[in-house]
């Protein structure tokens, strides 16, 4: 998936991530109701993400079932990965850097990351 999806393309995608196949209807009814969204919309961007291959679609009788293509653990290891290339050039530890500096970080924060290292070493 080359293209980038948008913030309300990843609402749909979470909810298809959630259950699949589902019907354009079944992913209006899940979508967090503070989004407000028509039927219309969704279709809308359930288009969308067949076009840049994010989902696919098979017929169902006069319906289509919608699913993800793109695995919700490779979205979000692209978008990390961009995120720290484009706000860090690329390295991790002025990311963590600049939480720690923030106090962004609480002990718990700081014991899961020890005990992440501690286990990535071995």
């Amino acid at each position: 998936m080359a293209e980038r999806i948008s913030d309300a393309e990843h609402t749909v995608m979470e909810v298809l991530w959630e259950q699949s196949p589902l019907s354009a209807q079944d992913v209006s009814e899940r979508v967090p109701p503070e989004r407000d969204w028509s039927a219309n919309t969704v279709k809308t961007l359930l288009g969308r993400l067949l076009a840049k291959n994010a989902i696919a679609h098979e017929e169902d009788g006069r319906r289509y079932l919608y699913r993800p293509i793109v695995a919700r653990e490779d979205y979000v290891a692209g978008e990390s990965q961009r995120l720290i290339d484009r706000l860090f050039g690329g390295k991790l530890t002025p990311l963590v850097a600049h939480l720690a500096e923030r106090d962004q970080l609480t002990d718990q924060d700081i014991a899961e990351i020890e005990a992440l290292l501690k286990d990535l070493k071995s």
